[in-house]
């Protein structure tokens, strides 16, 4: 077995979490080829698990794991150990170890990426803004990356498209889930032209801890990320702080101060978000670097 299917194997198994899954890729890096030789304890030692041991110990040398291993074999892994693993999310905080995907992977080696992300209940002047600034980014070959969510999320990506443009779907869900339902026809639409992702599962339905894991993703494969309207305590928010933590560029379209879904915005801004009231506002973020 080499490192990128123990690696798929690590994150089909039961009883691990991220925080364990680091920990254990951070131990082969400091041991090169001694994984080979861990025992389902060890890794369990290394990963520091508590109450979960026993069952992963269990899991990891079972039928069932091999079963489920096999289930997965029809989707894309991208492990973190290949070399098209993205280098920007490699150095963000706690990178996945590997991730499931369905579509064009080649889009990850584009030249920018931009995360369009904000509030799963926009207002009609969230899609005005989209309209004025999406049409530039996507001329300039910009791939827009947000969740596949409600809202500002699946605007993102259906205008994008709908320009002609690429565009990458993180999500919190297994890829044969959708989540929203109403979504489905987008995500399918996404999975065979575009590219969606996901470090879960078959068969795994979104849990809420799961789009807080999800937008650490989003926050570290781009360079920018933009955020229209979002309230003041969201977690769109989370995912911008996520985005400054890891020294990305963080765009914030301003508005009205009375207004519930501007309050999130206004505030990143007054925290050091970049306004944006036009296209330029987010090209120049790019300009220089764009071919």
């Amino acid at each position: 077995m080499d490192v990128r299917n123990f690696l798929k194997r690590l994150k089909l198994a039961t009883g691990i979490g991220i925080k364990g899954e680091t920990l254990v890729y951070e131990w082969i890096q400091a041991h090169p080829g001694e994984f080979k030789h861990l025992s389902a304890d060890r890794i369990a030692s290394i990963a520091q698990l508590g109450k979960t041991r026993a069952a992963f110990c269990r899991d990891f040398i079972s039928d069932d794991l091999n079963q489920r291993i096999e289930r997965h074999a029809d989707l894309g892994w991208l492990s973190i150990v290949d070399p098209e693993y993205p280098e920007m999310l490699k150095e963000s905080f706690q990178p996945p170890i590997g991730l499931f995907y369905r579509g064009n992977i080649a889009l990850l080696t584009a030249t920018h990426l931009l995360a369009v992300i904000g509030t799963r209940t926009p207002t009609a002047y969230a899609y005005d803004c989209l309209e004025a600034l999406l049409p530039e980014v996507v001329a300039d070959q910009v791939v827009v990356v947000s969740g596949l969510a409600r809202g500002i999320d699946s605007m993102s990506h259906r205008l994008t498209l709908n320009l002609g443009g690429h565009s990458i779907g993180v999500i919190g869900t297994g890829l044969d889930v959708t989540y929203p339902r109403e979504n489905a026809r987008l995500q399918d639409y996404m999975a065979n032209h575009e590219l969606v992702l996901s470090e879960y599962p078959r068969d795994a339905y979104g849990q809420k801890f799961h789009f807080v894991e999800r937008n650490r993703i989003i926050a570290g494969l781009v360079e920018t990320l933009l955020v229209v309207e979002a309230k003041k305590k969201s977690g769109t928010l989370i995912t911008a702080s996520l985005a400054l933590q890891n020294n990305r560029n963080v765009l914030a379209v301003p508005g009205k101060i009375t207004d519930l879904f501007s309050q999130g915005c206004n505030e990143l801004i007054r925290a050091g978000a970049q306004p944006t009231l036009a296209a330029a506002d987010i090209m120049a973020e790019f300009r220089g670097n764009l071919n």
